[in-house]
C-alpha cells in the first residue's frame, strides 16, 4: 500500500516553533478534533489521556487539543508534566482510545511538539498519521464532529505521577535496593522533575537532583542528555557513583560514570544486552538499533552470537523492527533505548534501572561494567540547506557510493537527510580515524557546494 507523504508528521510527531504553524492553537484544535474522529469508532465512551512538558506553550497547546478532542466526543484526562514513557503507560492502564504528549523532547523551549500513542501504548503508524492528515484536510470534515449532546468532558487526574512511580518501580528487580549509592540525576527541568528523583529515593538511593525548577524557559538550557558536562562536574564533586541525564520529556538518556565520563546509548545498549542474555532474558536473539549506532557494537554483538539488526533513525522504528524480531531490547545511540518488556516506547529512567540493577549485583563501578566495547572512531557533520535536497544531486550519490566502497569492511559511511529540519547529515566511521575525517570533510564540501547552488536557485526562479 502506498502511504500518502504527511505534511505536518515528522519522523517524531509533529514539531515546530510554539505559537507558529504548526505547533499553533489553531492546528492543535485540528489534530484533536481530527485525531479524536479517527479513534472514536465504536459504541463505547471514548477517552484520550494529555501529558506534557514543562514548556511555557504548553499552556496554550493543551487547551486547545482539550476543545479538539471534547469536540469530537472524547473524555479527556490531564495529567500535566509527566514524562513522555508514562503516557504511553497510561494510554493502556486506562484503556484509552488515544495518548497524546505535548512536548518536543530535547529541543530549546521555543519548540514544542505533539506524540500520539494508540491504545496499545505504541506510536502510531506513518499510515495512521497520514490517515488523520487526510482528516485535517476533509472539506466536511466539521459536519462530522459530535452533535451538542454527545460533547465530550475534560478531568484532572490527580494519581497520575504516582502510577507511573510504581510501574517505574516494578522494572527493578524484586527484592534489591540502591541503599548505598549515591545517585546524581538532571532532569533536564523537564517533565521528569518529580518523578525520576522520587523513584530513585524510594528505592533507596542517596540522590542529588539538579535541574528539576523548571519555569517554563530553562528546559534542556545547558542541562540534560543533550548536555551532560554539567552532571560530570556533579558526579565528580559530590563522588556519585552514577550519573543519569535525561532529557525534556524523559525518553531518552546519557549516563556518566563515577569518573565523570559520559555512557552513551551504544554503551548501555550492549551493558543490558550482555546482562540479559547471560540471565536467558533476551529475546529474539540479537538487539534492534538505527543506522547511527556505532560499528563497535555490532562487532561487539557478533562475539556473543547475538545479531543487530538496523533500522532507520527514529524510536518508532526501532520498536517496529523489534516487534517484528521478537527482540525485546532496542534503541539508538542518542539513548532513546526500549525495553519492550516494561514499556512499549523509550523510557530513560527504566533503561538507568536496569543498569544500576547490573551495579547492585556485581558491585562494580560504572566505569567497568558499562564500558563493553571500544567504539570505532566516528564523526557526524551537518549541513543546512535551502531548496531541494542535495542528496537528489547525481554526482553526490556517486560520491557517497565511492567513499563506502573505500572504506570497505574497515568502516562505513552514512549520509541521510533529517526527519524533522532542513538537514543532510553526513557520517562515517572506520578504524583510521584520519581516514575516517577525510571522509566526511570531502562528502560534506560537495553537499555545501551543491546545497550553495540549489539555494541561488531558488532565489532566481522566485525574481
Amino acid at each position: 500500500m502506498t502511504i500518502p507523504p504527511r505534511k505536518l508528521f515528522g519522523t517524531d510527531g509533529i514539531r515546530g516553533t510554539a505559537n507558529r504553524p504548526p505547533m499553533d492553537a489553531g492546528t492543535a484544535l485540528r489534530l484533536g478534533q481530527a485525531a479524536g474522529r479517527f479513534f472514536n469508532r465504536g459504541s463505547h465512551k471514548h477517552r484520550v489521556v494529555i501529558g506534557k512538558d514543562t514548556r511555557l506553550s504548553g499552556y496554550m497547546l493543551e487547551p486547545a487539543m482539550t476543545a479538539g478532542f471534547v469536540g469530537a466526543g472524547m473524555d479527556v484526562m490531564l495529567v500535566g508534566p509527566l514524562p513522555t514513557p508514562a503516557i504511553a503507560m497510561l494510554t493502556r492502564s486506562l484503556r484509552c482510545d488515544l495518548g497524546v504528549m505535548i512536548s518536543a523532547s530535547h529541543n530549546p523551549y521555543e519548540d514544542n511538539g505533539i506524540k500520539l500513542f494508540g491504545p496499545d501504548g505504541l506510536k502510531l503508524s506513518d499510515a495512521q498519521e497520514s490517515e488523520i492528515e487526510a482528516l485535517m484536510d476533509a472539506p466536511h470534515f466539521l459536519e462530522s464532529l459530535a452533535a451538542p449532546s454527545k460533547l465530550g468532558r475534560a478531568s484532572r487526574l490527580d494519581d497520575a505521577p504516582g502510577r507511573y512511580i510504581e510501574a517505574a518501580k516494578s522494572a527493578f528487580p524484586r527484592g534489591r535496593s540502591l541503599e548505598g549509592l549515591r545517585i546524581a540525576v538532571d532532569c533536564a527541568h523537564g517533565a521528569a522533575y518529580k518523578v525520576a528523583p522520587t523513584v530513585l529515593w524510594e528505592l533507596g538511593a542517596e540522590v542529588v537532583s539538579t535541574g528539576v525548577s523548571p519555569d517554563g524557559f530553562n528546559i534542556n538550557r545547558d542541562c540534560g542528555a543533550t548536555a551532560p558536562g554539567r552532571l560530570a562536574e556533579l558526579v565528580r564533586e559530590r563522588r556519585a557513583d552514577l550519573g543519569i541525564a535525561l532529557d525534556g520529556d524523559a525518553d531518552r538518556l546519557a549516563l556518566i560514570d563515577e569518573r565523570g565520563r559520559i555512557i552513551d546509548g551504544d554503551q548501555i545498549l550492549a551493558t543490558i544486552a550482555a546482562a540479559w542474555h547471560r540471565d536467558g532474558r533476551l529475546s529474539g536473539g540479537g538487539v534492534v538499533a538505527t543506522v547511527m549506532s556505532n560499528l563497535g557494537l555490532e562487532r561487539h554483538l557478533e562475539g556473543m552470537g547475538l545479531a543487530l539488526h538496523r533500522t532507520k533513525v527514529g524510536d518508532r522504528y526501532v520498536g517496529e523492527r523489534m516487534r517484528e524480531s521478537g527482540c525485546n531490547l532496542g534503541g539508538e545511540q542518542s539513548g532513546h533505548v526500549i525495553l519492550s518488556d516494561f514499556a512499549t516506547t523509550g523510557d530513560g529512567l527504566l533503561a538507568a534501572l536496569q543498569v544500576l540493577a547490573l551495579l547492585v549485583e556485581e558491585k562494580r563501578p560504572a566505569s567497568e561494567v558499562c564500558r563493553r566495547f571500544a567504539p570505532l572512531p566516528q564523526l557526524l557533520e551537518n549541513i543546512r540547506y535551502t531548496g531541494a535536497s542535495p542528496l537528489s544531486d547525481a554526482e553526490v550519490a556517486r560520491a557517497i557510493e565511492a567513499a563506502g566502497t573505500r572504506l570497505g569492511g574497515r568502516g562505513r559511511v552514512l549520509v541521510r537527510a533529517s526527519g524533522t529540519e532542513p538537514l543532510i547529515r553526513v557520517m562515517a566511521e572506520a578504524e583510521d580515524e584520519a581516514e575516517m575525517r577525510g571522509t566526511v570533510m570531502e562528502l560534506a564540501a560537495l553537499i555545501r557546494a551543491r546545497a550553495a547552488a540549489g539555494a541561488v536557485k531558488k532565489v532566481a526562479a522566485a525574481e
